[in-house]
C-alpha cells in the first residue's frame, strides 16, 4: 500500500478545533483537588481551552435554594469553579442545567446525584435566576471576559431522560433563557439545541428566526451508534452496523443545516456506554484520530466526552480501568485516547492532501513551522475485518530532513490497561503501581528510518490492527520541508 503527498503543494488550514472544549461530568467535581490537577494537566499538555459539564444550577452547587417562600441565591460555589478555570487559562462552556428543586414543576430526576430535569413551574422566576447569575458573572469577571464564554441551554432536551423530550417545552425554555442572557449584554453568546443524535437543528433555527430569538451557535451531540437504536444504547452489535465514517457524514449534514452559524459538538465519544472497555484501549485512539481529522473544516468545536474518569453519573467507580469515558483514569494515568490527543496537539496548523486509499488505513500529513508529521490510523469498527498493514509513504518536493521520529499507540505501546491486566487487574493501586502504569502509558518518540533522494522522501510503517503511528520529520530552520 502506497500513500503519496507533495510537500510543496497547496495546504488547507488545520485549526485545532478539537481543543476548543473538553467535557467533564458534574459541576461539583470541579471543586475536587484531583479533578483540578487533571484539568490543569489536560489544558497544559493537550491545549484544551473550555470545559463543559452538567449541573451548575443543581441544588448540590447551591445556586438557588428556598426556605419556605424565600429564595436564596448563592453563587459562591459556581464562582470557585470558574475562578479555578480562569486561573489556569481555561474558560467555561456553560451548560445551563439542571432545574433547582425550588423552581421545578415536577420530581423527575436523572443521575445518581438526583439532577431535577423538570421544566420550571414559573418561567419568569427561571429567567430571573439566569439574569441574576449572568449579571453577577459580568460584574465579577467583566464583560470582556464573559463575551468569550458560551452559554448553552440545557442538555439533550430531545430525550425523555432529560425532561419531556418535546420540542415546544424546550423552545419555551430557550426563549426565556436567551432573552435573560441578552438582557445582560447583547454580545454574550447563547445557543442550542444541545440535542442528542444531531436532532432538531432545522426546527431550532426556524423557531429562532420566526421569533426573532438569538442563536449565536448550534450545539448538538453524537455517538457512532445513534443511528441504530436509542441514543445511549450502544452495543458492539450496533457498532458493527455503523459506517466507518458515520460521524463525519452526520457532521456534514449538521454543518449544512446550521448555515453560517458556528457549530459546536458538545459531546462525542467512542461510544455512549459509561462502562465500555474500548474507552481504555488503543481502539479509542485510532477512532479519535480518524474522527477528528475527518471533521476538519466542518465545525468550530468538537468536545470529547470526557477528559477524566473522575465522573459520577451512575456511581463513582474505583477500579483503575473500568471502561470510563475519560482520557485519564481516576489516578491520572493516561489512556491511549489521551495519547491520541497528545499526538494531535503536536500537529502543525496546515494539512496537505494525501493520495491513496485503503479499507482500514488512513494517512494525513500536517505541516508546522519546521516539521511535517504523517499521522496514520489503522481502524475498523467492531466485527469488521482488520489486519496488520505495512504502508509506504512517499513525500515529493522535500528537503533533506535533519531527523525522523515515530510515536506509536497500539497493543504494545502507550497501553497502560494491558500492563494492569498483566498485574492481575488489581481493584486498587498503591503508589508504586500508579508509577509503573504511568511509565508504560507514555508515548515516547523513537528514531525512524527513511530514504531521501533528489527531493523524494520515502519511509515505511507497519501498523497492527487498531493502531496509531505519528512520524515526524524535522527540517532545517528557515524551511518547511
Amino acid at each position: 500500500m502506497i500513500f503519496t503527498c507533495d510537500l510543496a503543494g497547496p495546504a488547507r488550514p488545520l485549526p485545532h478545533f478539537w481543543e476548543h472544549t473538553i467535557g467533564s461530568g458534574h459541576a461539583t467535581l470541579a471543586l475536587r483537588a484531583d479533578w483540578q490537577a487533571q484539568m490543569h494537566r489536560a489544558h497544559d499538555e493537550l491545549g484544551f481551552r473550555h470545559v463543559r459539564f452538567h449541573g451548575i444550577l443543581c441544588d448540590d452547587v447551591g445556586t438557588l435554594i428556598a426556605e419556605g417562600d424565600t429564595l436564596f441565591y448563592s453563587f459562591f460555589n459556581a464562582d470557585r469553579i470558574f475562578d479555578f478555570l480562569l486561573s489556569i487559562g481555561m474558560k467555561p462552556f456553560v451548560e445551563l442545567s439542571f432545574m433547582p428543586a425550588c423552581l421545578a414543576s415536577g420530581g423527575q430526576t436523572v443521575f445518581h446525584y438526583g439532577a431535577n430535569v423538570s421544566p420550571p413551574k414559573d418561567y419568569a422566576r427561571w429567567a430571573t435566576l439566569i439574569r441574576k447569575l449572568v449579571a453577577h458573572w459580568a460584574e465579577r469577571y467583566g464583560l470582556a471576559e464573559l463575551r468569550q464564554w458560551f452559554f448553552e441551554v440545557w442538555n439533550e432536551p430531545n430525550l425523555d431522560a432529560f425532561g419531556s423530550g418535546k420540542q415546544e417545552d424546550y423552545f419555551k425554555l430557550y426563549r426565556y433563557t436567551a432573552e435573560a442572557i441578552k438582557s445582560v449584554d447583547g454580545a454574550l453568546k447563547v445557543g442550542g439545541p444541545a440535542t442528542a443524535a444531531n436532532a432538531w437543528i432545522d426546527d431550532f433555527t426556524a423557531f429562532c428566526a420566526q421569533n426573532r430569538l438569538p442563536a449565536d451557535f448550534i450545539s448538538t451531540h453524537h455517538y457512532p451508534t445513534d443511528s441504530f437504536g436509542l441514543p445511549g444504547d450502544d452495543t458492539e452489535a450496533q457498532l458493527a452496523q455503523s459506517r466507518r465514517s458515520v460521524l463525519r457524514d452526520e457532521t456534514r449534514e449538521v454543518r449544512r443545516q446550521a448555515g453560517e452559524r458556528p457549530v459546536y459538538y458538545t459531546e462525542w465519544c467512542t461510544s455512549s456506554n459509561p462502562r465500555d472497555p474500548m474507552h481504555d484501549e488503543p481502539y479509542a485512539a485510532a477512532f479519535i484520530v480518524k474522527t477528528i481529522l475527518e471533521a476538519n473544516g466542518l465545525v468550530q468545536g468538537y468536545s470529547y466526552w470526557t477528559f477524566s474518569d473522575i465522573f459520577e453519573e451512575n456511581y463513582f467507580p474505583s477500579v483503575p480501568f473500568h471502561g470510563g469515558f475519560g482520557l485519564l483514569n481516576i489516578h491520572g494515568i493516561a489512556k491511549p485516547a489521551y495519547r491520541a490527543f497528545e499526538l494531535l496537539h503536536a500537529l502543525g496548523a496546515e494539512i496537505l492532501p494525501v493520495e491513496g486509499a485503503h479499507p482500514t488505513l488512513d494517512a494525513w500529513a500536517a505541516r508546522g513551522a519546521h516539521e511535517t508529521t504523517c499521522l496514520l490510523a489503522n481502524f475498523a469498527l467492531p466485527r469488521h475485518p482488520i489486519a496488520a498493514e505495512t504502508v509506504r509513504i512517499n513525500f515529493g518536493n522535500a528537503l533533506a530532513p535533519i531527523r525522523a521520529t515515530i510515536r506509536r499507540i497500539d497493543s504494545g505501546h502507550a497501553n497502560a490497561k494491558r500492563r494492569w491486566l498483566e498485574m492481575g487487574s488489581p481493584d486498587y493501586l498503591n503508589a508504586a503501581g500508579v508509577a509503573e502504569l504511568d511509565a508504560v502509558s507514555r508515548c515516547e518518540p523513537e528514531p525512524h528510518p527513511f530514504e531521501f533522494r533528489n527531493g523524494n522522501l520515502g519511509f515505511d510503517v507497519t501498523l497492527p490492527p487498531l493502531a496509531v503511528a505519528s512520524v515526524t520529520f524535522e527540517f532545517p530552520e528557515g524551511s518547511r520541508g
